[in-house]
């Protein structure tokens, strides 16, 4: 489900009257964002609120449908996430990292010979899955459709394309082709041990609303604008870890969070997501900037998930700006509306003239949006400070 808490507060002047409408009506989201509070207890009663998740929900597909579609420059974020699975599954892109990792566990091996080859390149990649040499089918790519899970669906825009068996998750469905399900409260269960075709099976007779899934069943999990929806980063985290679960081996979590601010201003906590998302057993095989939005693609290449949490303080580290900010001193105001400034208005139209169409190179630190280097911080205790 998109955040208007996150985007509301970028938009520019001269935004036409339906429009927004249409976002101060998606704006009561900012009431899930309190100084301090139990964040469960806020969840739930939120999603116990059925009237405003309904208003939301039309409020969202309106401006999905009739705004957001026709104002999106270039490729869109749907768009996006398909090119994305398209590249990784059908194009080469899965066996490409794969390769990339065994000359890593190669290199690993030759430079420190004392010291046994990290099990998530070497063992996972060669025993979970067939030998690099023999790899085909469902090993590189799916023999059938891409399973591929929408959270917070809303109007499921993935229906509509053919190679994927999509199913779309929300807590207020807008479309009645999404069930309804909680995902911070899901249930995972054991994987199933059937064959593909019966997998695929079992996704089409999925009954309503879903309250438990077997894990290692989706090839793709998307969240498009969806972590910076809730209220804390350890629900953000709760959400990646069930994605890891849910995910095949190699497969893909597909993460868009907004934001409409220059190429390097959250550039830190860009970094601290991927720390912490990585902690869990995911690489990062993707990352684009568009003009309103952060796009992040992150294979799994691990079965199992970190323990230290609290030495490393991991979920800390899926923060967003509004963690820290006070609403009642906010930027924001009653109408939830805010308007840059002619300075600013002119530095965000500078950054978009020099921005090149450059393939982002995922170990390069350049995105796909720009040639300036994220230069990156290994210490996650300075991405807090």
């Amino acid at each position: 489900m998109a955040s208007p808490r996150s985007w509301v507060g970028s938009r520019s002047r001269g935004r036409n009257s339906e429009a927004e409408n249409a976002e101060r009506e998606a704006g009561r989201h900012v009431e899930l964002f309190p100084e301090v509070g139990d964040f469960d207890k806020i969840w739930r009663e939120h999603c116990e609120d059925e009237e405003t998740l309904c208003e939301y929900a039309e409020a969202m597909k309106n401006l999905a449908d009739n705004h957001w579609a026709k104002t999106c420059e270039g490729e869109g974020r749907i768009e996006w996430c398909c090119s994305v699975s398209r590249e990784y599954f059908q194009n080469g892109g899965k066996r490409k990292a794969l390769e990339k990792d065994e000359k890593r566990a190669v290199l690993t091996a030759k430079s420190v010979p004392t010291t046994s080859v990290h099990p998530i390149s070497k063992t996972e990649d060669s025993s979970e899955n067939p030998n690099h040499s023999s790899i085909t089918d469902e090993s590189l790519h799916p023999s059938g459709k891409i399973r591929l899970l929408d959270v917070g669906s809303c109007f499921n825009p993935f229906l509509k394309f053919e190679e994927f068996l999509t199913v779309g998750i929300d807590i207020v469905p807008a479309v009645e082709s999404v069930y309804k399900c909680d995902f911070l409260n899901l249930q995972i269960q054991q994987p199933l041990q059937l064959a593909q075709d019966a997998i695929d099976a079992f996704l089409k007779q999925l009954k309503n609303p879903i309250d438990s899934l077997p894990g290692e069943l989706f090839h793709v999990v998307v969240f498009s604008l969806l972590l910076s929806y809730f209220p804390s980063p350890y629900q953000r985290w709760i959400c990646c870890k069930k994605a890891h679960e849910l995910l095949v081996l190699n497969g893909l979590l597909l993460i868009i969070t907004p934001d409409s601010s220059h190429q390097n201003r959250h550039a830190m906590m860009m970094k601290s997501w991927k720390i912490a998302i990585e902690s869990l057993g995911f690489k990062r095989f993707k990352y684009s900037k568009f003009s309103h939005m952060h796009l992040m693609a992150f294979r799994k290449i691990s079965l199992k998930t970190t323990s230290d949490l609290v030495s490393r303080n991991y979920p800390g580290m899926l923060y967003i700006p509004q963690d820290f900010n006070n609403i009642e001193e906010d930027e924001f105001s009653n109408n939830f509306c805010y308007i840059r400034s002619d300075a600013e208005d002119e530095q965000l139209a500078y950054s978009f003239m020099e921005l090149p169409d450059a393939p982002y190179d995922s170990d390069s630190g350049e995105s796909q949006a720009s040639s300036i280097p994220i230069y990156e911080l290994e210490d996650p205790i300075l991405l807090l400070s």
